[in-house]
């Protein structure tokens, strides 16, 4: 029985890094399912209740996904132009970056002097092997990717829009999969707690990163920052980002408060601001409305975030809530799985039975 059971357990991890290998490999595949996944399960209760009023499933789902594309695509267009000219400007933007601070990242090239230096002594003193790869523009590589992931977006969405013209036939063909009553009404449970769950996090997240994005608009327009209404924007979008999105926003508004006003206080004040919004929303606002619904430890959400991360870079950043929503659902759903469902909570199995 010991070998039986040790085998099990080998094969449960063995398969546990072949999944995490086709993630990885088949993300172009796996990465518009997700979207459209998760898209399908935040606006199927907006389909459903359209329903109720007679609306066919085929014309709300059609009119959502017209309206998600048209919203993406209009602020696409509208944002296009200034952050094209800031990509375009990067390089000369870095220059006077590093000509503003080359005081305080004076002993940072002292250091990575040294560090050369010391490559070059490893090598033997003879750095003529060394081959210079001369790498894409900036310009090219972000336009790249964004093509790419628009691209992705797009058979996301449709995924979708078919997911949501079905009704609810995925949920009857899923509760005819299981043999007794019990099961069909687990599974039944377990459906709809996942799709209320995601559902009611994406509508609420978004709700909260458009207030934080107008009050970011408002501070960086009271500093004198120029484009405050793309730094709205910019911290609405990030705010999806869990962790990094608030230290990326926070970064890129210190780089250009710096550019902007002449003296080393007033070009952080942005920064100041930025994080102080940010940190108040996350510390706040966010655990007042989603903290009872949304039960789940900070450690959990900062290892899903590194993980789906490190997959599916940026996409896998934004999908790595609702995946864990989605698993801790089914892991409270599931005797089986209490203890892994136990873990991903913010509360102990004492203080819940409390």
């Amino acid at each position: 029985m010991d070998d039986l059971h040790k085998i099990k357990n080998l094969l449960i991890f063995i398969s546990i890094i072949l999944g995490f290998a086709a993630l990885y490999v088949a993300r172009d595949l796996f990465l518009p399912i997700m979207i459209g996944l998760i898209f399908a399960l935040t606006f199927s209760p907006v389909v459903r209740s359209f329903a109720r009023f007679g609306i066919p499933n085929l014309v709300s789902a059609v009119a959502i996904i017209l309206g998600a594309g048209l919203t993406l695509g209009g602020a696409s267009y509208l944002l296009s132009g200034p952050v094209s000219e800031i990509i375009a400007d990067a390089p000369a933007m870095g220059v006077e970056l590093r000509h503003k601070l080359q005081d305080v990242i004076a002993s940072i090239e002292e250091v990575k002097d040294a560090s050369e230096q010391v490559e070059e002594f490893a090598n033997g003193g003879d750095s003529s092997n060394v081959v210079a790869v001369k790498q894409p523009s900036l310009l090219a590589f972000a336009a790249g990717s964004i093509a790419n992931f628009t691209a992705l977006m797009i058979l996301g969405l449709i995924f979708a829009l078919f997911i949501l013209a079905s009704g609810d036939m995925f949920y009857d063909k899923l509760v005819e999969a299981f043999p007794n009553s019990s099961d069909k009404r687990r599974a039944k449970n377990t459906a709809r707690d996942i799709e209320r769950q995601i559902s009611h996090y994406f509508l609420t997240i978004t709700l909260i990163n458009a207030g934080l994005g107008i009050c970011v608009g408002l501070a960086m327009l009271a500093v004198g920052l120029p484009n405050p209404v793309l730094w709205g924007v910019l911290a609405f979008a990030l705010n999806f980002l869990p962790f990094v999105g608030g230290m990326f926003g926070t970064l890129l508004c210190a780089a250009f408060g710096i550019l902007n006003f002449d003296t080393l206080a007033l070009g952080l004040l942005p920064a100041a601001l930025y994080a102080f919004c940010t940190t108040f929303e996350a510390q706040f606002i966010t655990p007042a409305i989603l903290g009872k619904r949304l039960n789940m430890n900070t450690v959990s959400v900062f290892l899903t975030v590194i993980v789906w991360s490190w997959l599916w870079s940026v996409p896998g950043a934004l999908m790595a809530v609702p995946f864990l929503v989605l698993l801790k659902v089914i892991c409270d759903n599931v005797p089986s799985l209490s203890i892994l469902g136990n873990f991903l909570g913010a509360k102990s199995l004492a203080e819940n039975n409390a």
